[in-house]
Parts: C-alpha cells; structure tokens; sequence
C-alpha cells in the first residue's frame, strides 16, 4: 500500500519545513514516524509482510482443501448409504467452494499487495478488479454459509424423521439445491450491478467489498443489512438444526439397549460432529466481519462515526483476516472429525480411563481375593 500523511494543522505550523528540500529524506521520514507515534496524524505505509502473509495463508488452504478433498472423494466414491452420500456431496461441494473462494480473491489481493495497494484518496474509484474481488468476497463468502444450513437441515431430518428423509432426499434434489445455493449467492453478489449497493477498495487498500465506511447511501445499508442479515440467519439456523441434532442422538444413545445394533447411528454421530465442528468453524471466522459491517454502515450513515472512523476500519480488517480462515479450518474439520480419528481417540481416552481404574484397584479392598480381604479386615 502506499504512504499517505494526513497532517493536522497543528503539525503544519510546528513543523513547516519538513517540506523543504533542506530535510533529508531519512529525517523526514524519522519525524513522521515520531508524530504516528505521539498521535498527531495518521500513517499509512506499507507491511513488508504483508505479501509473505498472504502466500502463506494462500498456500496453507491450498494443501487443506486438497487434502480434504480428497478425503471426501474417496468416501464417497466407496460409500452405498444414500444418507451419507448426500451428506458428502454437500460436503465435497463446500470444499470445492472454499478452495475456489480461497484461490480467486487470495490471489487478486496479493497482487495488490505486490503493487503497493490503492491510495486512500482512489477508494471510492473502484474499477473492474475491485468490483469482481467485491463480487468474490460476498458470492464466496455466503455459499459456505447457506451450504453449511442447508446440510445442518439435512442432517436434522435425517435424525429426527429418517423415513420422511428417506422420501423427500434424493441425489436429484441435492444437485438442485446446491445449484440454488450457488444461484442465490450469486445474485446477492451482483446487487451492485443494478446499482443496488457498491463496492470499495477498503483500509489499507488492499481489498474490496460493501461499502460501509464514508459517504454511505440508503442503497449501501440495505445492501449490508442483507449481506449481514443472511449469514447470520444461517448461522442461527445451523445452531438450532444442530442442537436438536445432538440432543436426539444423546437420546437416542441413553435409551439404546445393551445389545442392540448402532453402527447406523455412528454414522450420524460422525455427521453431526463434523457439522458442528463447520458450525463453530464459521461463526468463529464469519461473525465478526458480519457484525463489524452492520455497526460500521449503520454508524456511517447515521453520521455518528466521528472520530473512532480508524477504529471501524481496523476491525473491518481484523473481520475479513478472520473471515479468510474459514476457508482453511473448514477442511480440517473433515480430515480430523473422521469416524476413524473419532474411534483411535475413543480408544485412547478408554485405555487411558482402564489404566486409573487398575490403578485405583489396586487400592481398593474390594477389588483384593479373600485372602487379601481377610488380611485387610484383620489389620
């Protein structure tokens, strides 16, 4: 990104001649440091780290959802029950997703870190690549949330009503409703093609998405409000679908008899797992940015930001750094939430439970033979 100064004019009188060609560049740039210090103006300049940041995190998602993808091909390639293999195509098209919304906006970004970012002053002129990285950003950004309800409300029928599941869920109907999902993000994406919302370069420059800060319209707050309103209406539904999810496989496992057969519900179990595991995945990385955006258009259109405006565009950074990570967590939840992963910890917790409980026989009278117990009785 570029270095841009915002002097105040309390530093344009006490320091008028760090305009003059007599300053050295060297020192100029000490007292600029100086005066970003004490808080007299603000800043801007480039993060050196920014760009190897970004490959970083580029190339971490790249090796997750590969990884995962994978995974999941396989499963599904081997897997007979439809139930399952429904919840994979879900699955496996989220992956898809989040390597595609991982790839396309990571890389038009680290180009423009590579080229030092857009000046403060060139915000608002947004030109194609800020349009087409804003699109991304809300197009890749709600397709995971709509596919992570949708397969929360799968699988909660599935739980609760298996016959009706049954009946209605077919692969046919899956494919339709994917194709909905990717329908209806794209069309809230391309709001601001009908001049229903706008898209900006935002602080440092280096990214796009809704406008929320300085000079917002009607238009930029209803485009907000849905952006924000859909994602966390997802999020909600997911957590309901969820909850009753686990509580009717709590259920069902408590009034289970002995020896009755359960490898049926190990599949759900492992199911409801990963969908959690997606759930809290993505509230974690996608609340914030949906909050952040909400307060920030609100507060800018209202004129009440004020002064705290630096303070909004540092949490809309910090919202969209967050938001990023989804797309590298999200794999994980399906390389480590595996029912084979689940069984070796299992295991492992139930050897690690046997071996207190040898131990703490060993202390107890009751675990002793009689003559043990005889001896012990005597003392």
């Amino acid at each position: 990104m570029l270095a841009v100064s915002r002097y105040n004019s309390s530093v344009s009188s006490l320091f008028p001649s760090l305009s003059n060609d007599s300053l050295g560049k060297m020192e100029e740039e000490v007292f600029m440091k100086e005066l970003s210090r004490q808080g007299n103006f603000t800043l801007e300049q480039p993060t050196p780290s920014g760009p190897i940041a970004a490959m970083l995190s580029m190339t971490l998602g790249i090796i997750s959802n590969m990884v995962a993808l994978f995974i999941l091909a396989n499963a599904y390639s081997l897997q007979r029950r439809r139930s399952k293999a429904t919840f994979l195509l879900f699955a496996t098209s989220l992956v898809i997703t989040d390597f595609t919304g991982h790839v396309i906006p990571g890389a038009l970004v680290l180009r423009l870190y590579l080229y030092g970012g857009v000046p403060a002053g060139e915000y608002d002129s947004a030109d194609a690549m800020c349009q087409f990285l804003g699109g991304a950003m809300v197009f890749f950004g709600l397709c995971p949330l709509f596919l992570g309800c949708a397969m929360a409300a799968e699988r909660c029928l599935g739980v609760t009503k298996p016959l009706l599941h049954s009946s209605l869920v077919t692969t046919t109907r899956s494919k339709i409703t994917l194709s909905v999902i990717w329908l209806s993000a794209l069309c809230v994406a391309m709001l601001p093609c009908l001049q229903l919302g706008s898209y900006t370069y935002q602080y440092p420059g280096t990214w796009c998405f809704i406008k929320v800060l300085e000079d917002t319209a009607e238009v930029d707050v209803a485009f907000v409000m849905l952006f924000s309103g859909l994602g966390l209406t997802s999020l909600a539904v997911a957590l309901v679908c969820n909850t009753i999810s686990g509580l009717s496989l709590v259920l069902a496992r408590l009034r289970r008899q002995p020896n009755s057969h359960h490898s049926a519900k190990s599949h759900d179990i492992e199911m409801v797992a990963q969908l959690v595991g997606i759930m809290v995945t993505s509230c974690i990385c996608w609340s914030p940015l949906l909050i952040f955006g909400l307060m920030s258009v609100i507060r800018s259109y209202t004129d009440s930001i004020g002064d705290e405006l630096s303070k909004y565009k540092t949490l809309m950074v910090m919202g969209v750094r967050l938001a990023s990570w989804n797309q590298i967590l999200d794999p994980w939840v399906y390389i480590l939430l595996r029912r084979t992963v689940l069984r070796k910890i299992y295991l492992i917790a139930k050897c690690q439970n046997n071996l207190k409980g040898s131990v703490l026989r060993r202390w107890d009278p009751t675990s002793f033979h009689s003559s043990e117990k005889n001896a012990v009785k005597q003392i």
